[in-house]
């Protein structure tokens, strides 16, 4: 690969889970080197630019014996699989014991090949780095106990379920703020400056075998949210914040190299400063998922340089799975604002077909689920559509939707454009479940004095209308319960 596109397209895929599906419809052993080529080309539909292989790395057998002793977290396995067995629990891949591709999976030989097989479709390979935390029988656990945050002996007995012994040292058990501390790993120390440069010399190393990461939980390492957490134990705060000093060292060697950050508490401007190409946009799916097309509008009023550098998404793997959340009519509406908004956009593998259960990450099994060959088939038609009109290349634009005193649907048509050498497009959703009206002006004064035609990219249907009329009053729309419009848009000479 050359580099990801500016705004790129991501297939996030459970490495292990579909390797072992694979297994079962091949009846061999699979590795990522065994993959057939029928299933490279199911992860990488026309439109995806990247694939993430989720969970690649050598898991750590320590953490996997906490897991199988922790009452919740056996009942949310059950739950999800219910006759799932000892030997299909992995362990969390967020409890990593080296950066190192799995030897299950075929190890770095085979991590090589999936990456050639990706680069043969145009396909970037984006992997996992979880800068917080390591699993408890890390190398580094022993021989390097600066890079940790450290108690001692009191605090251990005070709260054992927030710090570890390990016979030699006490170390902090790894935590979020707002939540009790993970029992399967040890927190890392954002202040230290000799973790700091392990880091970088880790992410160097990952940069040679892919295209970019996808860095867990990147805020937990702002200075003062690792302030906030750990106050005294965390020593005095340096001068730099982590993220800029570590990716000063990597992009030395890899300039390209990508940098995707999970983040939360309306932290992503921050982390875009602090060196993120981008950042999740949680607050989108919240506002889909949760709210209205007016609670939608307002978040796509921020400035278009922040959005370009957003994740968007209606599920990943934390996320509960978007068929067991939105009515399937929603759920295409919703796939069409995501797809043709600024910024990344992260499908979940089995988010195409309507996959309905949430698979805890510590599984190499999910359930046997009924594919949904339509929601497929059309998952494909608006990636490819998209991806073929190059629309996203150009400039984007938030619309208003005008609408009448006796006929207040049009609040729930949002509206915007995509204008550039690609050509005009024009997109309108109906985020509601009753019809809609509205008229929305677009912003082509140059198509007045003529007709304009105006194809939808997804269902093919064409119409023409007066130029002057989509400047003023605006182009007509009238859509059903979650309907949508993608229209490219041309003048009657063709252009």
């Amino acid at each position: 690969m050359t580099g990801l596109p500016a705004q790129p397209v991501v297939h996030e895929v459970n490495t292990r889970v579909w390797l072992r599906e694979l297994q079962r419809r091949t009846g061999a052993h699979t590795g990522l080197a065994d993959v057939p080529k029928d299933a490279w080309d199911h992860i990488t539909p026309h439109g995806v630019d990247a694939v993430w292989l989720m969970g690649v790395w050598e898991r750590s057998p320590a953490g996997r014996a906490i897991a199988l002793r922790d009452a919740s977290l056996r009942d949310a396995f059950a739950r999800a699989v219910p006759d799932i067995s000892d030997d299909e629990i992995a362990g969390s891949p967020y409890c990593i014991r080296r950066y190192e591709a799995d030897a299950a999976l075929g190890g770095a030989e085979g991590l090589a090949v999936a990456r050639a097989e990706l680069d043969r479709r145009g396909v970037g390979l984006l992997l996992d780095y979880v800068p917080n935390h390591v699993a408890p029988d890390s190398p580094w656990v022993t021989e390097h106990p600066e890079y940790f945050v450290r108690g001692t002996a009191e605090d251990l007995r005070r709260d054992p379920a927030a710090f570890l012994d390990t016979g030699t040292d006490v170390y902090a058990r790894g935590r979020d703020p707002f939540f009790p501390p993970w029992p399967d790993v040890v927190q890392l120390n954002a202040f230290a400056p000799a973790l700091r440069a392990a880091t970088a010399q880790v992410l160097t190393d990952i940069g040679g075998i892919c295209d970019g990461v996808r860095c867990d939980m990147a805020m937990l390492l702002m200075n003062d949210v690792f302030a906030r957490t750990w106050g005294r134990y965390a020593g005095f705060a340096p001068q730099e914040e982590f993220w800029p000093a570590v990716f000063a060292d990597v992009r030395r060697r890899h300039p390209g190299m990508v940098f995707a950050a999970e983040a939360y508490w309306d932290l992503e401007w921050a982390l875009q400063q602090q060196g993120f190409d981008f950042c999740y946009d949680k607050r989108l799916y919240d506002r889909i998922v949760h709210e209205d097309a007016e609670s939608v509008r307002q978040h796509l009023q921020a400035p278009v340089d922040y959005q370009r550098r957003l994740v968007r998404f209606l599920e990943n793997h934390d996320e509960p799975r978007a068929a067991s959340t939105l009515p399937p009519d929603k759920e295409r509406a919703a796939a069409v604002v995501v797809a043709t908004l600024p910024g990344a956009t992260l499908w979940h593998e089995g988010q195409f077909t309507g996959r309905r259960t949430q698979l805890p990450v510590f599984l190499d099994r999910r359930p046997d689920e009924e594919p949904d060959t339509a929601l497929r088939a059309f998952h494909e038609r608006l990636l490819s559509a998209v991806h073929k009109s190059r629309m996203r290349e150009g400039s984007w634009r938030l619309l208003d939707s005008e609408g009448w005193p006796d006929n207040p649907s049009h609040r729930s048509v949002l509206a915007w454009t995509w204008t550039g050498a690609p050509g005009r497009f024009a997109v309108a959703v109906n985020l509601s479940g009753h019809s809609a009206q509205a008229r929305i002006r677009l912003p082509w004064p140059e198509l007045g004095g003529g007709a304009a035609r105006l194809t939808d990219l997804l269902d093919g249907s064409r119409h023409t209308r007066s130029g002057d009329e989509l400047d003023d009053p605006g182009l007509y729309v009238d859509l059903a319960p979650w309907g949508t419009h993608v229209f490219a848009v041309t003048s009657d000479s063709g252009t």
